[in-house]
């Protein structure tokens, strides 16, 4: 389909189920249900498993495109540190949310170990939340988006920092922004010299009908269109076809039962 760029997930020999893998090839919707459904997890087991699909992939389809995974903060620093390493024969674009960034010391302890560059920030909420993982050069993209790190303005103030240090862009992008985020995460993405990756996830068709916009994907790129400002609107008769429904991300459990990070 001409993607440049792709993350590569997959599910863990003997669990049931893994949060972020899709069982739809063109669309993904993480919140499934009106109550929230369980996962069972293994580290271990995910540890061993994950190189192993890396190695196949880069077999399959060369040096050239470029992978990233997604770790979905389910680790603590030094088994981040030993999956980066592991990983390290497959140059991966980036390894995304290694561990939680609360504990943004926890990052030094990985650059410590593995030259996997590091990926984080869609849960940042203004530039103090990554401000040491940029000055300290602890991470390699920030996530940061428009949705949740203040607007245009503010998401410029971060990029604009990481500037500075060589970090680069790799905004949200998944399908929870809507047309207007894409859109207005587009047009930071083209106004700023440290531009790295957008994520990029496919409306549905009806989303992209009550959401008409100019930007379209082709040949690995994502562009703008011509119509004036973020050149969105939104179809307010058609929206009200679809009426709210609750949807609830699901919980994540170790084999033992005990609560984990999804």
């Amino acid at each position: 389909m001409g993607y440049r760029a792709v993350r590569v997930q997959t599910g863990i020999p003997g669990l049931a189920s893994t949060y972020g893998v899709s069982g739809d090839k063109m669309f993904y919707e993480p919140a499934d249900a009106a109550l929230p459904s369980e996962n069972v997890w293994s580290t271990p087991a995910y540890l061993n498993h994950v190189p192993t699909v890396f190695e196949r992939v880069r077999a399959e389809f060369g040096p050239g495109l470029a992978l990233l995974h997604d770790v979905h903060h389910r680790l603590t620093p030094i088994e981040a540190a030993r999956l980066g390493r592991s990983l390290e024969p497959y140059a991966l674009t980036w390894m995304e949310d290694p561990v939680p960034a609360e504990l943004q010391e926890g990052f030094r302890l990985i650059r410590q170990h593995t030259t996997t560059p590091i990926a984080v920030g869609e849960v940042f909420n203004s530039i103090w939340d990554c401000q040491q993982l940029i000055t300290e050069q602890l991470i390699d993209y920030v996530r940061t988006t428009v949705v949740h790190a203040g607007g245009i303005s503010h998401l410029r103030r971060i990029f604009d920092l990481a500037a500075l240090y060589h970090v680069r862009s790799g905004s949200h992008g998944a399908t929870d922004l809507s047309p207007v985020c894409m859109a207005a995460a587009l047009h930071v993405d083209l106004s700023i010299p440290n531009f790295g990756l957008q994520e990029y996830m496919r409306h549905t068709p009806a989303t992209d009908a009550v959401f008409p916009h100019s930007y379209r994907f082709a040949d690995g790129y994502l562009h703008p269109g011509e119509e004036p400002g973020l050149g969105v609107d939104i179809d307010e008769d058609l929206a009200a076809q679809y009426p709210y429904r609750p949807a609830q991300l699901p919980v994540n459990r170790l084999v033992d039962g005990t609560v984990h990070n999804w």
